[in-house]
């Protein structure tokens, strides 16, 4: 008796179009630059964002400063969907500066951010 291997290759390249293997996942790691002639290697971290924490801190204490009793979790909220990375990072970097007001009270005259507020007022 003899047996063909041909209908067997054929089961096994079908089942093997069938079984789907992600690629792993990768990181961004940081960019290395090469170094100029006689010099060091320059390593440029990825991308920084600001700390949001450190701005949401800032925003939390101006918001409780004029509205006093009030939970203004909701409304700093707003401020920080409605400002850009630059404006948090100058936010976080004036904590506790006479600065901050003016740098909150920036983003809260902004149409969407005062038209979030008064949602977030009446919520």
């Amino acid at each position: 008796m003899r047996l063909s291997v041909l209908p067997v290759l054929a089961v096994a390249a079908a089942l093997a179009g069938c079984v789907a293997v992600p690629p792993p996942a990768v990181a961004p790691g940081p960019v290395v630059v090469a170094p100029p002639a006689g010099g060091a290697v320059v390593v440029t971290p990825p991308t920084a964002t600001p700390n949001n924490a450190a701005a949401r801190q800032v925003i939390n204490a101006e918001m409780a400063r004029r509205l006093p009793g009030r939970n203004v979790g909701p409304l700093t909220d707003c401020v920080v969907s409605n400002a850009t990375m630059a404006e948090l990072a100058d936010i976080a970097a004036q904590q506790g500066q006479p600065g901050a007001a003016g740098a909150v009270a920036s983003v809260v005259s902004r149409p969407a951010t005062s038209q979030c507020i008064a949602r977030a007022a009446t919520a």
